[in-house]
């Protein structure tokens, strides 16, 4: 045996009982635990959010961001996510669409209300996050298409629905 094989196994060994699988090659069992007691709940606790969960994490900051400023203006407005734009949705007026790529993406969309249905504001997933070089630019990106839908809705500047810091 050389030294080199000796001494993976000694800290193979050295790791402790139950530490390692049998190969030497990793933790056994889960990181995690299955469930959690929550105030005498059992709670579920995944081992990983899904990149649309954590996006759909994004739009809800960017809401409760405005909704602290403009809570009465935003009752009763429904907002969504959807992973792309439906095909043949024309470009009328309520889309905001990024024109860099050699035509219009639509990146988010206001739906007025129409008959009883209250006003919607969706955002689009995809296009967003082919548009964002890391986690705190599509942050920012959600925020900014949140705050343009909005401002939209109420007829107002973006600037005004959130003033610019600095």
């Amino acid at each position: 045996m050389t030294s080199r094989h000796r001494r993976c196994a000694t800290l193979a060994g050295v790791s402790g009982r139950g530490r390692r699988d049998r190969r030497g090659r990793g933790l056994r069992g889960r990181l995690v635990p299955p469930a959690v007691l929550v105030s005498g709940r059992q709670v579920f606790v995944p081992l990983s959010r899904t990149r649309s969960e954590r996006f759909d994490d994004l739009v809800r900051d960017a809401i409760s961001d405005l909704e602290q400023r403009w809570a009465t203006e935003l009752e009763g407005v429904e907002f969504a996510v959807e992973d792309v734009p439906p095909p043949g949705s024309g470009w009328d007026e309520g889309v905001v669409a990024d024109e860099t790529a050699g035509g219009p993406v639509p990146l988010g969309r206001l739906l007025p209300s129409v008959h009883d249905a209250p006003p919607r504001v969706v955002v689009y997933r995809r296009p967003l996050e082919a548009r964002a070089s890391d986690r705190g630019d599509l942050g920012e990106l959600v925020h900014e298409v949140v705050v343009d839908q909005v401002a939209q809705l109420l007829g107002l500047d973006p600037d005004v629905i959130d003033p610019p810091t600095g």
